[in-house]
């Protein structure tokens, strides 16, 4: 059956409905946490205008916010000029902290904002391998961030999220806007990040390196945790004969926001849908990772559907259900001076994350710059991580 034709007036009202859910601009500056507005106070972020601040133009239809990106974009992957033995990063660190066995890593002592470009490729190389690096008590300002993101990389301007005022490309991640705008979370019902995803897995050039930096956390020291899983570590928990299966594959991934399809108005939001590898290599260390999450990866490409659920599900429990391919962090510290926090940047080539709502009406506030990377690919001659490192 042919869709619905929708008049002039229909189409117009729903842009409008469009328009007015996203684009409406906002000030919450009185309800950001003390220690987010002691950050932006030293760093000379003026907060009393729109707070966040909306992108000045967006897309409404479907059509259009493909073209935002659509086309392959060049990256140049810092990761693959780093001295491997990461002499310079490691030698300025007071300590650098192994949180398991096979993801996550803790550098003590140096701040961000003052790595020289030695030190930045050494940190893509050390993401690259541990998944996730944390730093704790960083005296960062938004700009700095944005600027280490642009060292790693062409920065995500998000076309619909709400970003920092004069610094596109840095996100703001406020469970407290979300949930005023989008309705109240709770234990039963939480934000929709706490469920296992990847960010921007749908984009033509999906995203590699990550940095969320949290100035305010709930009291107490506990609460808003997040978690992240290794897709080296996945890939290396399927037998050979299920590992020959998927090399090659590719899967559809769809966006997180929906728009209208000019085509078909009437019928409802569309998301962007693109097709990528199911497992993919690394640029900088040649390994294979599963690169796959329940929330965006939504069929396999040339299987029937009840074949392609199957599969993905049991892709999907991998990363789940294994706690050693896994670390969950808990952001809190002790800062030195107010308006520092805490900083993880992770690679969302290798990764799923998931973020823990235990927090209720407690403050969370973070800034996020996400780096597009290259366009996936396989290798079919790269190694697994175990087998580059002679575990199996």
């Amino acid at each position: 059956m042919s869709p619905a034709v929708a008049t002039t007036l229909e189409t117009d009202q729903l842009v409008n409905d469009f328009k007015k859910k996203v684009g409406f601009k906002r000030n919450y500056s009185k309800l950001l946490p003390a220690n987010t507005l002691a950050r932006y106070k030293k760093h000379g972020v003026d907060v009393s205008g729109e707070y966040p601040e909306v992108p000045t133009e967006y897309p409404v239809f479907l059509e259009d916010a493909i073209n935002v990106r659509n086309k392959d974009r060049p990256h140049n992957e810092r990761g693959a000029y780093a001295d491997k033995e990461k002499k310079a990063l490691f030698g300025a660190a007071k300590e650098v902290i192994n949180l398991t066995a096979n993801i996550g890593t803790e550098i003590v002592g140096l701040q961000l904002a003052d790595l020289d470009d030695k030190q930045k490729d050494e940190l893509a190389l050390l993401i690259a391998e541990r998944t996730v690096v944390f730093f704790r008590d960083q005296d960062l300002s938004p700009k700095k961030q944005l600027e280490l993101g642009k060292y790693f990389g062409e920065v995500e301007v998000h076309p619909l999220v709400p970003h920092v005022p004069g610094l596109e490309g840095v996100t703001v991640l406020w469970p407290q806007q979300m949930q005023i705008e989008g309705g109240k979370a709770t234990h039963k019902k939480p934000l929709g990040t706490a469920q296992w995803h990847s960010d921007l897995s749908h984009e033509y050039n999906p995203a590699g390196i990550t940095h969320l930096h949290n100035d305010a956390l709930p009291p107490g020291g506990a609460g808003g945790d997040t978690a992240w899983v290794s897709g080296y570590g996945a890939y290396d928990k399927l037998s050979p004969a299920l590992q020959e299966f998927l090399d090659g594959k590719t899967a559809i991934y769809r966006s997180a926001h929906s728009y209208i399809d000019k085509k078909n108005p009437l019928g409802g939001l569309k998301f962007i849908e693109r097709e990528h590898p199911i497992v993919r290599t690394h640029p900088a260390t040649g390994w294979k990772a599963l690169w796959i999450n329940r929330h965006y990866t939504t069929r396999i490409v040339g299987l029937e559907p009840n074949e392609s659920a199957a599969i993905l599900n049991l892709l999907f429990d991998v990363f789940e259900k294994n706690l050693d391919i896994q670390v969950r962090f808990n952001w809190h510290s002790k800062p030195s001076a107010p308006g520092r926090g805490t900083s993880a940047l992770w690679d969302n080539r290798i990764s799923q994350h998931y973020a823990v709502f235990d927090y209720d009406d407690d403050e969370r506030h973070g800034t996020r710059v996400a780096v597009l990377s290259e366009r996936p690919y396989f290798d079919k001659n790269s190694k697994s991580r175990r087998q580059a490192l002679g575990l199996d």
